[in-house]
C-alpha cells in the first residue's frame, strides 16, 4: 500500500487533485495527438456553450459551480484567444452575454469526436475494472454530504469532545 492509500481521509484532497490532474493531463495529450489546440480546462464552457447560443458570465459560474472571478478570467482568456466574444445584453446592460464565435465554433466542431472518444474511452476502463463504476456516485454522494454537512465544523465539535474526554481523565 502506498502513502497516500494508507493515509485515508488525511490525503482524499491530495488524491482527488492528483487523479483529476493526471486525468486533465492525458485528456489534454489526446487533443494535442489529434492536432487541437483545446485545453481541458476550457471544456465546461465549451459545453454550456454548445448548449445555448448565449449566456452570461453568472449563468456560466453558477453552472460550472465556480466563482465569478474564476469564470471571467477563463472567459477573458477565451476572448484572447478569439474562441469567445460578449455583448451587452439589451434588457440589462450590466450583463455580458458570452457566445463562441466562428473559430470557437470551428474548434467546437473539432473537439465534439474527442468527447464521445473519451466516453467510449472510459466505458472500456470501467468495463475492465467493475470498481470503477461506482466512482461517479461515490463522487457525487460525497459531494452531496459536503453540502449538506460543514466539514470544518464536525472537526471543531470532534475536537471539542476529544478535549472534554482529556480533561475527564
Amino acid at each position: 500500500m502506498n502513502l497516500y492509500q494508507s493515509l485515508g481521509y488525511l490525503v482524499l484532497g491530495s488524491r482527488l487533485r492528483r487523479l483529476s490532474e493526471g486525468f486533465l493531463a492525458e485528456i489534454n495529450r489526446a487533443y494535442q495527438n489529434e492536432g487541437i489546440d483545446f485545453d481541458a480546462s476550457w471544456f465546461p464552457v465549451f459545453y454550456l456553450l454548445s448548449k445555448n447560443n448565449s449566456l452570461s458570465i453568472k449563468e456560466l459560474s453558477d453552472q460550472t459551480e465556480v466563482s465569478h472571478p474564476a469564470a471571467s478570467q477563463l472567459i477573458t482568456n477565451l476572448k484572447n484567444k478569439k474562441l469567445v466574444t460578449s455583448a451587452t445584453c439589451a434588457d440589462d446592460g450590466r450583463r455580458q452575454l458570452v457566445q463562441l464565435t466562428d473559430s470557437g465554433r470551428e474548434l467546437l466542431a473539432q473537439i465534439l469526436p474527442v468527447w464521445d472518444a473519451i466516453l467510449l474511452a472510459m466505458d472500456d476502463v470501467l468495463a475492465n475494472d467493475p470498481a470503477c463504476k461506482e466512482l461517479l456516485p461515490s463522487i457525487s454522494a460525497l459531494e452531496n454530504a459536503f453540502r449538506s454537512a460543514n466539514l470544518a465544523d464536525r472537526i471543531s465539535d470532534k475536537l471539542s469532545v476529544e478535549l472534554k474526554a482529556e480533561t475527564n481523565e
